[in-house]
């Protein structure tokens, strides 16, 4: 994905970039490339129960090509026929974007006291699981809670119940519930349901192209390293 970006981002009118400028197919053509991994964030974040990690590089390289495709498209005579097409084209791409941003938001007001304790700590090095601003919103909307339980509520309480845990208060997501996923790369010997007294352990293995109904907690980490891809 890495390439896919940097070769994007050769497309947002750097130096060299004057004396070669592509046309809107050209743009369209390259910028799939990026939209490729921006759909598959999309899908991923859309069914997955928790908050996955921040694809903010992507998601500006996406915006900025949008950007400079529009540009390049005011420059096309009124009434191409392709021109329309691209136009429609950006509409679908910056419709995969914000639903993509808005299952974010939805997930961190959800969840907003586990999502804060999840990115305070995690290890240094460790991928971060909000962009600056979202860690931004979601101590804000953590803060204002936390005035208007004050304000309408535990101030009208016996001292001794004046104070709420939100860790506690708000429900954690449900990684045991159940996800469709398509596997992009085999795997073997995935434990489904670990031994217990009523049952031996059960492993599977997950054939490239397969698709499968399981438990999100067991193929969480093959969603993270891109291994298979929820639908």
């Amino acid at each position: 994905m890495a390439d896919a970006l940097s070769d994007a981002g050769d497309l947002s009118g750097g130096e060299g970039s004057q004396d070669d400028v592509m046309t809107p197919a050209e743009l369209i053509a390259r910028l799939e490339e990026v939209v490729v991994f921006m759909f598959q964030a999309w899908l991923n974040e859309k069914f997955s129960p928790e908050l996955l990690e921040s694809k903010s590089e992507l998601v500006e390289c996406v915006m900025e090509q949008l950007t400079h495709m529009e540009e390049n498209l005011q420059r096309v005579r009124k009434g191409d026929l392709k021109a329309s097409v691209h136009h429609m084209e950006i509409g679908r791409i910056r419709y995969v974007l914000s639903s993509y941003l808005r299952s974010r938001l939805q997930k961190i007001e959800k969840f907003f006291p586990h999502v804060l304790e999840k990115e305070k700590s995690r290890a240094d090095g460790d991928p971060s699981f909000l962009s600056p601003e979202e860690f931004a919103f979601a101590k804000e909307y953590l803060a204002n809670t936390e005035v208007y339980l004050k304000a309408v509520a535990l101030r009208h309480m016996p001292p001794n119940l004046q104070s709420i845990d939100m860790l506690k208060a708000i429900p954690e997501p449900c990684l045991d519930s159940f996800v469709f996923l398509r596997v992009k790369e085999r795997q073997e010997k995935i434990l489904v349901e670990p031994e217990t007294d009523e049952q031996r352990e059960y492993v599977v293995d997950l054939e490239e192209g397969s698709q499968h109904l399981m438990r999100y907690r067991t193929i969480a980490p093959l969603v993270a390293n891109g291994a298979v891809q929820l639908i």
